[in-house]
């Protein structure tokens, strides 16, 4: 097992050097100039050509990849050019709000998809069925934003419950939560009713039946137990895409997260703070897949890596 996890850990490095090309580039797709944006529109000649020479902004573009690789490889990801601090430091305080959220969007994700998948595989070819199947297609089809807004009128407008936006106390946590893990609600019930049917008509499914036990024991010690791989598969995902993919629950709700960090640097041209933020999505992302690879083996012993 320790041989596996350092040899996934090696491989981390192709994949963020991959990664970094990749958003290095892009971002220099987007009409406009860093440092005009920085100086101003009526900034003058002289003004931007100093803002672009202190930045590095005039040297080649292969001269400012190598520098910007190099200087993360010492966990060195440059300044903000908007705000003037390290974006190690930004990223710093804004990582764990969007860790705090997108946890939360999990943990509702979890008890309401695997609930619904559960239902749906036992009660098959039941209006239960159907109803938590058109529920996760609705989950799933339902674009966040306007999930967002339309939770943020009724419950925050209309009622009163809770807080409209921002971020401070553990109501302004559930609109945002419940926003974002509704979507991967629908993905994980569908899986969980998939996995599900398959366990249930196993044989040993049909013994234990034979001998009396009760069946919410054997469908929630024997079946579920036994579906747990792909579940725990689509679940891994699902977080890892919670944190990359919360940027616009966190801009509607005024999150304060790294995704509205990226929305707000991505508009003023901040190229270290978006580069930072992806690597750091991505590095989640990456260790997220291997916690997953490696809760397999406790999940099933027959599993082994080499």
């Amino acid at each position: 097992m320790s041989r596996y996890i350092i040899r996934r850990l090696l491989l981390m490095v192709p994949v963020l050097i991959g990664v970094s090309l990749v958003v290095f580039f892009m971002i220099r797709l987007i009409p406009g100039d860093p440092a005009m944006a920085l100086a101003g529109e009526h900034a003058t000649p002289e003004t931007v050509a100093m803002i672009r020479a202190r930045f590095g902004l005039d040297r080649p573009l292969p001269v400012q990849y190598w520098a910007f690789v190099s200087n993360a490889a010492q966990g060195d990801l440059g300044r903000s050019t908007r705000t003037r601090r390290p974006v190690m430091q930004e990223l710093r305080t804004q990582y764990p709000n969007t860790l705090q959220l997108a946890t939360s969007a999990l943990v509702v994700s979890v008890a309401i998809g695997v609930s619904a998948g559960i239902l749906a595989a036992v009660k098959q070819h039941t209006w239960w069925d159907t109803g938590t199947m058109v529920f996760a297609l609705f989950g799933v089809s339902m674009p966040v934003f306007w999930m967002g807004l339309m939770l943020m009128y009724v419950f925050s407008v209309r009622l009163g419950w809770l807080p409209t936006a921002g971020m401070g106390t553990a109501a302004h946590l559930v609109l945002p939560s419940i926003t974002l893990g509704l979507s991967s609600a629908g993905i994980l019930a569908r899986m969980t009713r998939s996995a599900m049917l398959e366990v249930l008509r196993q044989d040993y499914i049909r013994t234990a039946r034979s001998k009396g036990m009760s069946e919410w024991v054997i469908v929630l010690k024997h079946a579920l137990q036994n579906a747990m791989i792909p579940i725990v598969t689509v679940l891994g995902l699902q977080f890892g895409t919670l944190l990359g993919g919360a940027v616009l629950t966190e801009t509607v709700f005024a999150w304060p997260g790294v995704g509205r960090l990226m929305v707000d640097a991505i508009m003023s041209r901040d190229y270290p703070i978006v580069q930072g933020a992806v690597l750091a999505v991505a590095l989640s992302f990456i260790f997220i897949n291997l916690l997953v690879d490696v809760a397999y083996v406790y999940l099933d012993p027959a599993i082994k890596y080499d």
